[in-house]
């Protein structure tokens, strides 16, 4: 099995700073795959508790190689929560990596366990007569310290639905549930491992980037 690992989230670095250098992306450091993928990137201010600055990816089956690559601009740059991140916020940021593994059609809506598992919600919306879905990675319940309820029902207004949520509404839902293997990479431990691996820093502009 695939396990994500650091050299992928290196490549995520990689690909935002030749974004911000119109360069070419260095060659990554890992084998070619199919599994689905998720690009996180969070901000830490201040020391406090990094705050999310874009989370995009696939639930579907993709390459590993120009999925990171394309997902770590998309969810950089467009994930229409947040503003682009901008080359002076590089030195506080931090990415994960995540790759989905283990999905399963659930029971019901409350057949998963909240740090075990990501889900995916799909449902029908009474008020538009349309089809809503929405994920949560694994790590989000619990890092929250949401019950399953609570989860659900957040993940509910993350698909856009804003009417009642009832009891009965929850047992209409779809849920498929998921794992993941995920890597956390400072930008600071990004700058180090470029250094031992390719003898110099990252730099943006010709100006040199320090952790």
């Amino acid at each position: 099995m695939v396990t994500a690992k650091k050299e992928m989230v290196v490549y995520c670095f990689d690909t935002l700073i030749a974004h911000y250098n119109n360069d070419q992306v260095p060659p990554p450091a890992f084998d070619d795959g199919q599994h689905p993928l998720f690009v996180t990137w969070k901000k830490v201010v201040n020391g406090g508790e990094p705050r999310l600055r874009g989370c995009i990816g696939s639930l579907k089956a993709c390459d590993l190689i120009s999925g990171f690559r394309g997902y770590a601009l998309t969810s950089a740059l467009r994930d229409r929560r947040f503003p682009p991140i901008q080359a002076k916020e590089l030195p506080s940021l931090e990415c994960t990596v995540s790759i989905l593994t283990d999905y399963e059609t659930a029971n019901d809506y409350l057949d998963w366990e909240v740090g075990t598992h990501g889900i995916i919600i799909e449902f029908s919306d009474p008020d538009y007569n349309t089809k809503r879905s929405a994920t949560y990675l694994p790590e989000v319940a619990a890092h929250e310290g949401w019950t399953k309820i609570e989860a659900i029902d957040s993940l509910v207004r993350k698909a856009g639905y804003n009417g009642p949520i009832t009891e009965s509404f929850r047992q209409g839902i779809q849920l498929t549930k998921y794992q993941s293997t995920l890597f956390t990479m400072q930008f600071s431990e990004y700058v180090s491992y470029v250094k031992e691996a390719r003898g110099e820093a990252p730099s943006i502009l010709g100006a040199k980037l320090h952790n």
